[in-house]
């Protein structure tokens, strides 16, 4: 299992948790089958998934239902996730021995690092970062992921035509995502009225967005591509 990689931003704090026995079991003994270690340079896609497929990364996938979901819905795909709270982690594992998944690797690596050092450029279809940390507080939005020199950095992964997909319940992150995204030159609004975009039928409901719609947190999509 590999150590978290230290690196000069982080837009998470390293919350590991209580790990069920369970998710512990998972961790020790299914890494070696879905989990990727840090790579000295950048990550051969075809070579980790042993096939040339559409790829779809997904940063911060929390406990790994729904990257479940996606990956058991879609075969044809192939799925890499990104986390940094072990417990998600071995609980997705838990998902993929269960579910048989083929098609889905996991990392535990800063996302910010994996982006910029360890992707090749144009070899992702789709980004998706769902209910990132708003970091509500003024003084800390600093450490907001959605800035716009990683945003130059993902858009700079995504194949000509490819789309970055996120979702948030926090109403001023979601402002904020908005004006980060339409300032890309790289990225176009895929909405019709240069807002938010309704949600596809690839990303499932959460039990984390249904409770934050029963607190009245409205969840907004916002689905940008590059130019073809």
């Amino acid at each position: 299992m590999p150590a978290l990689s230290e690196h000069r931003i982080r837009s998470f704090v390293q919350r590991q948790g209580r790990l069920t026995r369970g998710q512990q079991h998972a961790l020790d003994n299914l890494w070696e089958c879905y989990g990727l270690d840090p790579p000295a340079g950048l990550l051969d896609l075809d070579k980790i998934f042993g096939r040339r497929a559409p790829r779809i990364l997904e940063i911060g996938f929390g406990n790994g239902e729904s990257l479940a979901a996606m990956a058991e819905a879609r075969p044809e795909l192939d799925y890499l996730g990104i986390e940094v709270h072990r417990p998600g982690v071995g609980h997705l594992l838990m998902l993929a021995q269960q579910r048989d998944l083929h098609n889905l690797r996991i990392m535990i690596m800063d996302a910010v690092e994996v982006v910029e050092r360890h992707l090749p450029d144009a070899c992702l279809d789709r980004v998706q970062i769902f209910f990132p940390d708003p970091w509500p507080k003024q003084r800390h939005h600093k450490r907001r992921l959605i800035q716009p020199a990683f945003i130059e950095q993902v858009a700079r992964k995504l194949k000509p035509g490819a789309c970055l997909h996120l979702a948030t319940d926090w109403e001023d992150y979601a402002q904020h995502i908005l004006t980060v995204l339409t300032a890309a030159e790289a990225l176009i609004n895929t909405a019709a009225n240069g807002g938010f975009a309704a949600r596809p039928a690839y990303r499932p409901t959460t039990k984390f967005e249904r409770r934050g719609e029963s607190l009245g947190h409205p969840v907004r999509d916002l689905i940008f591509c590059t130019l073809g």
